[in-house]
């Protein structure tokens, strides 16, 4: 019986050990900053990437570089005991770095979906030692996810959708299939206008004209890097297009729309008003 208890009490002492709460977080895209925050933790997070900015506070952190690369010495520059990252944002090489400072890295593989939204949050709280506070927010998200749903259906639109995305005319992509954009246009009750490849491509003229969209979505930051409005619909072929003739141009944070956690919801129900 004495030796039942001493397993239960190290087995106890090793758990907390284990999933002591961090109290220094470094978040590696926008949709983990989000979630970090929505699970209780906004305060443990030191730093954050170039793409997050939600919510408004944390545009006032420091950033781990200037662009969506990172560094070994710019990680542990800011002294964490937690990594969250995307995958494929940090190398073999660096994660070696890491773990031998002493450093915990989670990675996440998002799935840009309904049920994928809950996993990750889910999976979120895991990292952070706080499963039953995930299990709660993901509750919470199905209830407010599923109105967002059903308010689309009550407020249905075929329109087929075309998603730009800009840097100047320099840079411009479409996006295809298996692209949280496409996801999320479907979530909204619309259709890609671009269903024969995956991924994202090059924009042109020719394809532009041949989707016919009956709306361009941009994000905000794409929307004002081509000049506005006006700007957009002089764009060769545009007229030819419905989005065109009818000046249906969408412009959305960038953020809102691709994360797909905490504020699924919202993205869903603004783009399907919006459309």
């Amino acid at each position: 019986m004495k030796n039942s208890l001493w397993v239960i009490v190290i087995l106890t002492l090793f758990s907390l050990n284990t999933y002591a709460a961090p109290s220094r977080i470094i978040c590696l895209n926008g949709a983990l900053t989000e979630t970090v925050d929505a699970l209780g933790f906004g305060k443990q997070i030191v730093a954050v990437d170039v793409t997050s900015t939600y919510p408004a506070y944390v545009n006032q952190l420091p950033k781990v570089s200037k662009n969506r690369s990172v560094s070994a010495e710019g990680l542990l520059s800011f002294s964490p005991d937690l990594i969250l990252a995307p995958e494929n944002t940090v190398s073999k090489e660096i994660e070696y770095q890491l773990q031998s400072a002493g450093v915990k890295l989670v990675v996440f593989k998002q799935q840009y979906s309904y049920p994928g939204s809950i996993a990750f949050i889910k999976a979120v709280s895991v990292a952070l030692g706080v499963p039953e506070k995930g299990n709660a927010l993901a509750k919470e998200q199905e209830t407010k996810v599923n109105a967002a749903l059903n308010k689309v259906k009550q407020h249905p639109t075929n329109a087929k959708v075309l998603f730009i995305y800009a840097r100047g005319t320099g840079v411009m992509m479409v996006a295809g299939k298996n692209t949280s954009l496409d996801a999320i246009i479907n979530l909204a009750g619309a259709k890609n206008a671009v269903s024969e490849f995956s991924e994202f491509k090059p924009y042109t003229t020719e394809a532009l004209v041949k989707a016919n969209p009956d709306a361009i979505l941009m994000f905000d930051f794409g929307f004002s890097s081509l000049g506005g409005l006006d700007a957009i619909l002089k764009l060769p072929g545009m007229q030819q297009t419905n989005a065109g003739k009818n000046k249906k141009i969408i412009q959305m944070d960038g953020d809102l729309l691709t994360n797909f956690s905490t504020r699924l919801d919202k993205a869903i129900t603004d783009l399907n008003a919006k459309l």
